[in-house]
């Protein structure tokens, strides 16, 4: 299973990157009944951090913008996995597919924060390089309307009806 294809249905929700129980069946080649069952049968193993129910509103305003509509449509509302309650979800689930698939999703899991970190890391470094020129090129700013006021005040001077004797 390539880290593309799970990369594609982790999603960012209340704060959390999550994958929802309908994306998690079919990796786990299950149906989604049966995923939520295993799970309402062991729900002391996930706490409210592992995993949560959308709301109507989150379904009313996410549903739309997915594809393929009819595959993912169920009458009650999914549930979203968080990081812990995926991995949890290997101790539930015990197929050899299901600790594959668990395996590929942690990979994805750790290659989206580590990217994220590198990421944070290049905006700050960039925010202190912007910071930094900034400063000189305001000088540079500074020193470029001097002399353009200068210039100024050399031309109007230039430009002034002289009083006095002519030549």
């Amino acid at each position: 299973m390539e880290l593309q294809q799970i990369h594609k249905r982790i999603y960012e929700i209340r704060g959390q990157r999550v994958m929802f129980d309908f994306d998690l069946a079919f990796l786990y080649e299950t149906e989604t009944r049966l995923l939520k069952r295993a799970v309402r049968r062991n729900i002391e193993r996930f706490p409210e951090d592992f995993i949560f129910q959308l709301t109507k509103q989150e379904c009313r305003e996410l549903i739309p913008n997915w594809d393929n509509l009819p595959e993912r449509f169920s009458p009650s509302a999914p549930f979203a996995f968080s990081e812990q309650g995926v991995a949890m979800l290997s101790s539930v689930l015990k197929s050899r597919k299901a600790v594959q698939v668990n395996i590929t999703i942690m990979r994805a899991f750790v290659f989206i924060r580590q990217y994220a970190l590198s990421h944070k890391d290049l905006a700050n470094r960039l925010n202190e390089l912007e910071a930094k020129y900034d400063r000189k090129f305001s000088d540079v700013y500074e020193a470029l309307n001097y002399l353009m006021q200068k210039e100024k005040q050399l031309t109007h001077q230039k430009e002034r009806t002289r009083i006095g004797y002519k030549k």
